[in-house]
């Protein structure tokens, strides 16, 4: 029994799950693009709730359809008979801002709840409908939505045994930089966040993206595969997919405990997907360092490394979008714990089936099947994200390597600004 509602879960080997708990009413009709809503409910959580609008179809996910409305809801894994309160982590799935939910696979909070934590995970407004720019409505939806969760965990938390006074956020990818920002609004007391990007936007390039777009009437149409498409093949938007995003100066370095990792091979993902246009010749390499405004001695640092122009661009990619931002970060904050995910394959999000002990399904992800040696590594990077949440000590000091350390390429990105928000031009087709 919470202040908002009687929850019954269901237990899952000495692990409770209550699944699809609405924190918030649909953001849709009336309150659409508006900011979210709290609202109190009762009743079973079985099951997941459905997913915010997208048009990625992810393995072993829900998909999203039409008619589908609400979409705020939040899950929470908690032992059966926890010992006292216990640190929360509350996670933000990753997704480039457009795509992704709670339900997927490897978000499942069940060991990581037996490691001793509660456990959250939420759903968001994603791509047009939470960062698209619409006149006389709030920019940052999502990130309402986030705050708006991290309220609801805060005033009900205590119910699920959970400590309303010490809660982690967590996140990959685009949910790392949310984890920041939500620091930065909310009582966080520490943040874990795996491959932060450095992709935030202007006012202006958000108003120009949604003209370029055109959702025709904003207040009842949800935006098209194909107009993303179409805005995603125009400019340098044609290297970057990601449209739609945090709207802001700067991410800030929050003054809480920060535990930051990045993978050693991050856009080796996209390559295999094949969801980005890596380079075939130097001509094209040096090309696209011209649009993302890279110096041309970074360039032929990482061309120097590689035997092909492609492999120079994966690498350049990865360190420039993803792990160059994350050291960084690090950096500025000055006491914070950084990781480097080198265990192959070490591309983008192959550390989170880790972090959550979810390597059960996960082959492409990590590359195969599970052995011995997995499970182990899965065990230490859990107990070191539960020894964190609970006190602040991942249990090193310093780097530390999750599988072999690779060559630093840091020395060649001294001096180059990534902090900046990104103003491009966004052309007709």
């Amino acid at each position: 029994m919470t202040g908002r509602g009687r929850f019954r879960g269901v237990d899952r080997d000495g692990v409770l799950a209550f699944l699809g708990i609405r924190y918030a009413a649909p953001p849709f009709g009336p309150r659409r693009f508006g900011p979210p809503e709290p609202v109190r409910e009762s009743g079973d959580c079985l099951r997941f709730g459905p997913i915010a609008p997208q048009s990625a179809r992810l393995p072993g996910a829900p998909v999203w359809t039409p008619g589908q409305e609400d979409v705020l809801s939040l899950n929470v894994w908690t032992p059966s008979a926890p010992d006292g309160p216990l640190p929360v982590l509350l996670y933000l799935h990753g997704g480039a801002y457009t795509f992704g939910s709670s339900a997927q696979p490897d978000y499942d909070g069940t060991a990581l709840a037996r490691a001793g934590l509660v456990v959250v995970t939420c759903n968001y407004r994603l791509g047009f409908e939470g960062f698209g720019h619409v006149p006389s409505h709030p920019d940052n939806r999502g990130l309402l939505d986030q705050a708006a969760a991290f309220d609801w965990v805060r005033e009900e938390i205590a119910a699920f045994g959970g400590d309303p006074d010490n809660i982690t956020v967590a996140g990959q990818s685009a949910g790392a930089a949310c984890a920041l920002l939500l620091a930065a609004a909310r009582p966080v007391r520490r943040v874990i966040a795996h491959s932060v990007p450095n992709r935030f936007y202007t006012a202006d390039f958000a108003r120009r993206v949604a003209e370029h777009i055109d959702p025709t009437t904003p207040e009842t149409a949800v935006l098209s595969a194909d107009a993303l498409a179409k805005a995603q093949r125009t400019g340098p938007l044609r290297h970057d997919p990601v449209l739609f995003g945090p709207v802001l100066d700067r991410l800030p370095v929050p003054a809480v405990d920060l535990l930051l990792c990045h993978t050693t091979e991050e856009h080796r993902l996209f390559d295999r997907l094949g969801t980005i246009p890596f380079a075939r010749t130097d001509a094209d390499l040096a090309g696209f360092a011209r649009e993302m405004g890279i110096p041309p001695h970074v360039v032929d640092g990482y061309r120097a490394r590689h035997a092909t122009a492609s492999g120079a661009h994966i690498a350049l990619c990865g360190d420039f979008v993803f792990a160059e931002p994350t050291a960084r970060l690090a950096d500025a904050h000055g006491r914070a714990h950084l990781a480097r995910f080198g265990r192959p394959p070490a591309w983008h999000t192959a550390d989170v089936p880790f972090a959550f002990g979810n390597l059960d399904g996960a082959d492409f992800l990590i590359g195969g099947p599970a052995g011995r040696a997995e499970h182990a590594l899965s065990r230490r990077m859990r107990r070191a994200w539960a020894d964190f949440a609970a006190t602040g000590d991942p249990g090193w000091t310093g780097v530390r390597h999750w599988g072999p350390a690779v060559p630093d390429t840091r020395e060649l990105w001294r001096g180059v600004d990534l902090d900046r928000p990104i103003d491009w031009p966004v052309q007709a087709p």
